[in-house]
């Protein structure tokens, strides 16, 4: 279902630049990601989709893997 991608993982991606002064097409992918001002977050899934938008838009944003699944630390299994 989701081809090129593991199952369960998800990026983290952060916007770190305005889009002010930027062409029309790369503010729409900003909104398209789910962000809209510097220092917002979303988390996506990893898929060929999204990775192409971050691509298109990688001098505006920050890109971070994470796990879909949560680790158990010690104590939480209290």
């Amino acid at each position: 279902m989701l081809e090129g991608s593991a199952k369960g993982k998800k990026l983290k991606i952060t916007q770190v630049r305005s889009v002010v002064d930027y062409p029309e097409r790369q503010k729409r992918t900003i909104k398209a990601l789910g962000l809209g001002r510097p220092n917002w977050w979303v988390i996506q899934p990893d898929t060929p989709q999204i990775r192409g938008m971050i691509t298109a838009v990688r001098h505006l944003v920050k890109v971070e893997p994470i796990d879909d699944q949560p680790e158990l630390q010690s104590g939480d299994n209290m």
